[in-house]
């Protein structure tokens, strides 16, 4: 006789709901999974194992008289509009924990090499000037326009770019699935990055699945969260003002540093082709071309309304671009990041 286990169909519901999973994909690989859910039938152990894997959900959950609560562990300043987004999916959540071990067991390392804070840590505050903010962050890092221009791909670019935070003590992860996981890939809608705040093992995370000119300004955003001391999850949108003064404060550092208005002023061309003269300034500065527009916009070289009307149009063209996944070696050194790979070493 084969054993069934008395599971709470709620828990189910809540394992399914958490994966953004619907009835008809479990029941695809779990025949009568709509039956469990409904309570007018209940699976074996081991089914049940195989829906906990499915679902990304610990076993010990189907078993809870209340659904496992998951707060997010930082703040979050992801919105749409001026509305908070939904919870978070489990991909992201599992992102976090498994940065979150990882800073851990870096600080017990930091603390018995005794190795000194980061100075860019806790550097700066709300009110600091942003183009002060921006420069001491460039001076710090030995990190300017001219580097990235003289590099031939935004490739080149960010690679430079994390080593320079790399070198300044700040662990950096690039990664586009949950860990080494291929089937679980990171979606940039729902988030770009975070930064997770420590004196000794701040950690900035960056999604790997955006275009690598997109995740120069995440790396560059993310950076001024560890500039003020704070862990933050983020979208950095750029089509309008955050809502949240920190994410304002970011975004304007994170654009102040890769494309400095003095350098812009030099290097734009009034009168030019609008999206070919993006494209130009994008390729010089090594950023997203969505970067450069806001950059115009903020330095009055285009009106509001080209500047809506260039950004759709560079969003489809995004849209249209598909990525590849990249070399696995160089990749899976992204994942952890140089500076806690080595450590390991």
């Amino acid at each position: 006789m084969t054993l069934r286990v008395n599971v709470n169909p709620e828990r189910l519901r809540w394992a399914r709901d958490r994966a953004r999973l619907d009835v008809d994909t479990l029941a695809q690989r779990f025949r009568k999974y709509p039956l469990w859910e409904a309570g007018t039938a209940q699976p074996t152990l081991k089914q049940l194992e195989g829906v906990a894997r499915a679902t990304h959900a610990p076993i010990g959950a189907f078993f809870l008289s209340k659904p496992l609560e998951e707060p997010l562990p930082l703040p979050d300043y992801r919105t749409l509009g001026d509305r908070s987004l939904s919870r978070p999916s489990v991909d992201l959540l599992d992102t976090i924990y498994l940065c979150q071990r990882r800073q851990d067991w870096y600080r017990e390392f930091a603390q018995l090499e005794r190795l000194d804070p980061p100075r860019l840590f806790s550097s700066a505050t709300i009110d600091s000037p942003i183009e002060d903010t921006a420069r001491q962050i460039g001076k710090s890092l030995a990190f300017d326009v001219g580097d990235r221009a003289a590099l031939s791909t935004w490739e080149d670019a960010l690679r430079l770019f994390i080593a320079h935070i790399d070198a300044s003590g700040v662990l950096v992860m690039v990664n586009g699935i949950v860990g080494n996981n291929t089937s679980r890939r990171l979606d940039p809608a729902e988030f770009r990055g975070f930064a997770l705040s420590d004196d000794l093992a701040p950690l900035i995370f960056v999604n790997g699945t955006d275009a690598k000119a997109a995740q120069m300004f995440t790396l560059a955003h993310e950076l001024a969260h560890i500039c003020l001391g704070q862990s933050a999850l983020s979208d950095t949108d750029l089509s309008s003002a955050p809502s949240h003064r920190v994410e304002t404060w970011c975004n304007r550092v994170a654009a102040e540093l890769l494309v400095p208005r003095a350098s812009l002023g030099e290097q734009h061309r009034p009168g030019a082709d609008l999206p070919a003269e993006t494209r130009r300034l994008a390729r010089h500065y090594k950023v997203s071309s969505l970067v450069v527009l806001r950059r115009l916009l903020d330095v009055g070289a285009i009106s509001r309304e080209a500047f809506e009307a260039a950004y759709a149009a560079e969003l489809r063209r995004f849209a249209s671009v598909s990525r590849s996944g990249g070399d696995f070696h160089p990749t899976l050194r992204m994942r952890v990041g140089q500076r806690f790979g080595r450590a390991l070493a």
